[in-house]
């Protein structure tokens, strides 16, 4: 009997849902040849999906996603593009970014994803960008740290404690 690891689900049902949205249908042929692997090992893989309820499978058919397979793709996606749009913030170089994403949206915790999310969407709605983070970019650019404007901080601080 095979157990599937949630790195394999997600990146099976990520797969599905892009072939599904290309050609109607995710065939094992195209899912192999996504993930350079056997089409033998893709089938295994779809049946215990579907008996899973992921997906609906059909031998020579094709695999379509269930609500529950296209829930979990889509979350997946999202958790990837906030992970990428983190890593970018801090001055990652964007295909490091994605590359480094499709691995860490699989293994965070849902209080550190929760927390990651947060943050981007903080730092999206500002209209200018925080010193900090212009602070944090330089010295990943340039592997220099310049001195932190201790007036504005102090000033800042000070104001909020009051």
């Amino acid at each position: 009997m095979i157990v599937l690891r949630k790195k394999t689900i997600e990146d099976y049902l990520d797969i599905l849902d892009n072939l599904q949205k290309e050609k109607g249908k995710a065939h094992t042929n195209d899912i192999a040849h996504a993930l350079k692997i056997n089409p033998a090992s893709v089938t295994e893989i779809l049946q215990k999906l579907s008996s899973e309820g992921y997906i609906k499978y059909e031998k020579y058919s094709g695999a379509t996603l269930t609500k529950k397979g296209k829930k979990i793709a889509v979350e997946t996606k999202d958790k990837h593009e906030k992970i990428k749009e983190f890593l970018m913030l801090l001055g990652v170089d964007k295909k490091i970014a994605e590359k480094d994403a499709c691995e860490m949206e699989h293994i965070l915790h849902l209080n550190t994803m929760n927390s990651v999310i947060k943050f981007v969407e903080v730092i999206e709605k500002c209209e200018i960008t925080p010193f900090w983070l212009e602070r944090l970019r330089n010295y990943v650019k340039t592997g220099k740290l310049s001195d932190c404007p201790i007036k504005d901080y102090e000033t800042h601080y000070r104001k909020k404690k009051k």
